[in-house]
């Protein structure tokens, strides 16, 4: 009668297993079906791209995160160079722009006969004026 007992405690055992394994495999089967993201399924579904784009996609979306967390001081560092090249690039141009003109009414005023003997401050100071709207320039080319 003892063995009787434990072989039935060892089926209720066996039966109560089975029972949580059904239960738990509905589970897991919910688990393992989440949905794919919209991305995914708009192309690789519905379009019917190749499963091995998939795969280098997801491989090199991998990768990526990888690299951003390893050099995330370093790709900091690269973006916050870059903004304020960005945001220093206009005044560097204008800056750019203004010397060429100051250069071209240099060359200008030297070519005018009277002003060739004058100090080059006051040409300096002609070019800066014409070139920021003034028209000292055109007086002095009246006068020749």
């Amino acid at each position: 009668m003892e063995k009787r007992n434990f072989n039935n405690e060892q089926e209720v055992k066996r039966s109560t297993f089975d029972e949580r394994k059904k239960r738990n495999s509905s589970k897991s089967i919910q688990i393992n079906q989440k949905e794919l993201p919209w991305w995914v399924e708009l192309l690789f579904v519905q379009i019917g791209f190749p499963d091995r784009w998939l795969i280098r996609i997801l491989k090199t979306k991998k990768n990526a995160v990888n690299f951003y967390k390893e050099n995330n001081k370093f790709i900091f560092l690269i973006f916050l160079f870059l903004l304020s090249l960005g945001y220093f690039q206009p005044v560097i141009k204008y800056s750019n722009t203004k010397l060429k003109c100051q250069k071209t009414a240099f060359n200008f005023l030297n070519k005018i006969s009277r002003l060739k003997n004058e100090n080059h401050k006051i040409l300096e100071m002609i070019t800066v004026n014409y070139c920021n709207g003034g028209s000292e320039i055109e007086y002095l080319r009246k006068d020749n």
